[in-house]
């Protein structure tokens, strides 16, 4: 794995957020919704942004909680939960510290939070994953992959870091590389067709 000994600091999310970050395409992430159906019983959705991938799950049914470190997108999901009639739990909640949320989920879904950490935090929100979570319940990653060219934004992991970082307590169902859907004005920034990423569905042993 590439070393990487900074986590990317909430005030660089908070100023994505003043203007509005690229991964804020309105509607949740393609594959994401395509998997959906893999999805049985409650949601947490660790760093949720403005709530779209909580929001679709709760249509869905499912009891879902979204946590986000920083306030004003989850005031922004607070106010399309209340919009849309929907029972989404938003919190602003630090996923390194996800075991005080004293609460076992059966799905979790982290679509771009895993690639923003340095190596200690990295492993350390690993371990926050596992507290949260039971024997059976899924994972289910979106993160940017080693295939992104050039060094502008978060880190890129390879399939050899992805397994390593879960080898003790989750069995990868599958690893799939797809890409990030952004928003068009801020295509040029990455690869034509978006960053490169892998989608991961693995199963808390």
């Amino acid at each position: 794995m590439n070393a990487t000994e900074r986590t990317i600091a909430a005030s660089e999310f908070k100023q994505r957020y003043d203007d509005r970050p690229p991964w804020d395409i309105g509607r949740p992430q393609p594959f994401v919704v395509y998997n959906a159906d893999q999805v049985q019983g409650s949601v947490l959705d660790v760093g949720c942004g403005t709530g779209e991938n909580s929001l679709f799950f709760a249509e869905r049914g499912h009891d879902v909680t979204g946590i986000d470190f920083l306030s004003d997108p989850i005031e922004s999901a607070t106010h399309k939960n209340a919009q849309r009639g929907l029972n989404v739990t938003f919190k602003q909640h630090d996923a390194l510290k996800l075991s005080q949320l004293n609460q076992k989920f059966d799905n979790v879904i982290d679509c771009g939070l895993l690639h923003s950490f340095s190596d200690t935090d990295l492993q350390q929100y690993v371990d926050e994953l596992a507290a949260v979570t039971h024997a059976g319940s899924k994972l289910m990653l979106l993160c940017f992959s080693d295939e992104e060219p050039g060094t502008k934004g978060p880190r890129r992991l390879s399939e050899t870091d992805i397994r390593e970082l879960f080898a003790d307590r989750w069995d990868i169902d599958s690893m799939t590389r797809t890409r990030f859907v952004v928003r068009e004005d801020t295509r040029a920034n990455y690869s034509e067709d978006g960053p490169h990423a892998w989608f991961v569905i693995a199963e808390r042993v």
